[in-house]
């Protein structure tokens, strides 16, 4: 019903076009549409039901150019059938009473048409103001809600900097930054998340990952020969799963710029994301120095980071596989659809 009202030719064609002469318009095309159907059905049965097609013609012009629209329609209709077909051919004399009768009430059955069509267009018309308001508050909302979580994500992030700038120790000030990370990767979520350019509760996975990509590359300082490349197909990923799989690919991609290279100025850390029948793959791979037999891929942590890696893993609701030899470390994560 609400798609009637957004096509509401008067409103959409003013001021180029006064009210009524787009009333008067739709009027006339709707009487030659009717006139064209006309005659079509005189070639199949002449002179059957002369009156048929007001009613038809009336609700169009109505519902598209107002109640004016549909008088005009209905004026000329009746005078040309009148006049031309009913009850006399070209005279508006009545052979008797009930020839008068029966245009009285095709007359007053289209004020009727008129009416409800008229009242239907402006209850639907009233139902899209109100849809419109209602997305125009929800946007506003959204705004809103989207600055304050901004504001909340760079406090956090602004806290953690400034300890880990204090911090003497240097595992604690490690331990700040990759905390830092997830934030960050926690906000590039979100911010995908309420740019409207989604399936609502869901992000753009390539989008998303390849922003992600792009903000490690700089936080990870990787300049020179070591390069961090981002090679996903679009997918639409339900918010929660994408969070997670991004906090997958902050935790490898930042054990593997830490602890894949030593003593190298070369080298290529890969995120790939591809879409497969009923599920999706997710892989971080880089072409280091491998990892030390039965190594987790977090290296230098004391196990924290494997634990998270495999806890976000389980809640993107993947299952995550390593490969690791001296041609460097490969990350599978398996997910289902």
């Amino acid at each position: 019903m609400t798609n009637i009202g957004d096509f509401d030719l008067c409103e959409r064609l003013s001021p180029a076009l006064p009210i009524r002469v787009t009333q008067v318009i739709v009027g006339l095309l709707c009487v030659t549409a009717a006139w064209v159907v006309r005659m079509i059905f005189d070639i199949i049965a002449g002179g059957a039901a002369p009156f048929a097609l007001i009613y038809p013609a009336i609700m169009l012009a109505t519902l598209f150019a107002r109640a004016f629209a549909g008088a005009v329609t209905a004026i000329i209709m009746i005078l040309y059938i009148w006049y031309h077909l009913f009850p006399i051919e070209g005279s508006f004399r009545f052979a008797n009473a009930a020839g008068a009768f029966a245009v009285a009430v095709v007359a007053i059955t289209a004020i009727i048409t008129i009416a409800i069509a008229e009242l239907f267009r402006r209850t639907a018309h009233k139902a899209t103001q109100e849809r419109d308001r209602q997305i125009e508050d929800r946007d506003l909302f959204l705004a809103e809600f989207d600055h304050r979580m901004k504001n909340n994500f760079a406090i956090v992030a602004g806290l953690l900097d400034m300890q880990k700038r204090r911090a003497n120790n240097p595992a604690t000030a490690e331990a700040l930054e990759a905390a830092q990370l997830r934030v960050d990767s926690i906000a590039r979520a979100h911010l995908h998340l309420y740019r409207g350019s989604n399936q609502p509760g869901t992000l753009e996975i390539r989008d998303y990952l390849g922003d992600l990509c792009a903000a490690l590359s700089e936080s990870l300082f990787l300049k020179g020969g070591i390069i961090l490349t981002c090679d996903c197909d679009k997918a639409a990923v339900p918010r929660d799963r994408a969070v997670s799989m991004g906090l997958v690919v902050n935790e490898l991609v930042t054990n593997a710029a830490k602890h894949a290279f030593p003593g190298r100025d070369l080298g290529t850390i890969t995120v790939t994301f591809r879409t497969k029948e009923n599920g999706w793959l997710l892989k971080v791979a880089d072409d280091g120095v491998g990892m030390p037999a039965m190594a987790a891929p977090a290296r230098h942590d004391n196990g924290l980071g494997s634990r998270l890696i495999e806890a976000f893993a389980r809640q993107a609701g993947g299952v995550i596989s390593t490969e690791s030899d001296q041609s460097g470390t490969r990350v599978t994560l398996e997910l289902a659809a």
